[in-house]
């Protein structure tokens, strides 16, 4: 945890990004995913380049509010905080629309956001960051190795082999950071 937590320290876009997510109030809000991904294998590959961020995923937890439109509020709030393209996700209500979205079956809904982060499509983006206080917190239940080491590797959790497929293309893995090796599914 202290390398990642070393490197997440040289990246003011990450540490940015975490303030606002601390300041935004949002209940148990982490950033996990493709952001933290990028920071590491860029710095593995000469650098973090902040421009080719998609978006900052926020994983929240409240289970008193699984309306629809709760993440838009929630990244509305981010938005007012700092200019990234957020992409805040309550994981108290990911059941009530995975499967009609994904076309993958059904989940069953989460208990909190440890559990959230581990059905991560890769293992190296079921990693999640917060900041208490000044203390970066991590939350990494299928570790930190395969992030630190630049190993791409499908987590079959929730995610399907067609699906894992299309987003090792879409992610242009092999282009963007050509040292990483890829565990193909199957």
């Amino acid at each position: 945890m202290d390398e990642l937590v070393k490197r997440v320290n040289a990246e003011p876009y990450l540490l940015e990004s975490l303030r606002a997510v601390q300041a935004s109030g949002l209940p148990d809000a982490w950033i996990g995913a493709g952001v933290i991904r990028d920071v590491v294998w860029g710095q593995l590959h000469g650098g973090f380049e902040p421009q080719l961020v998609r978006d900052v995923d926020v994983a929240y937890f409240d289970a008193g509010d699984l309306r629809e439109e709760r993440d838009k509020i929630a990244e509305a709030r981010l938005a007012e905080l700092l200019d990234r393209p957020w992409e805040a996700v309550n994981q108290a209500a990911v059941h009530t629309w995975f499967a009609q979205w994904y076309g993958e079956p059904p989940v069953p809904p989460l208990t909190g956001i440890h559990e959230a982060v581990g059905t991560a499509p890769e293992t190296a983006t079921s990693v999640a960051l917060r900041l208490v206080g000044e203390d970066i917190l991590v939350c990494a239940p299928l570790g930190l190795d395969d992030l630190l080491d630049g190993v791409w590797r499908h987590n079959p959790t929730c995610v399907g082999l067609d699906r894992s497929l299309a987003r090792l293309r879409r992610h242009r893995i092999a282009e963007r950071w050509p040292r990483v090796t890829v565990i193909r599914p199957g």
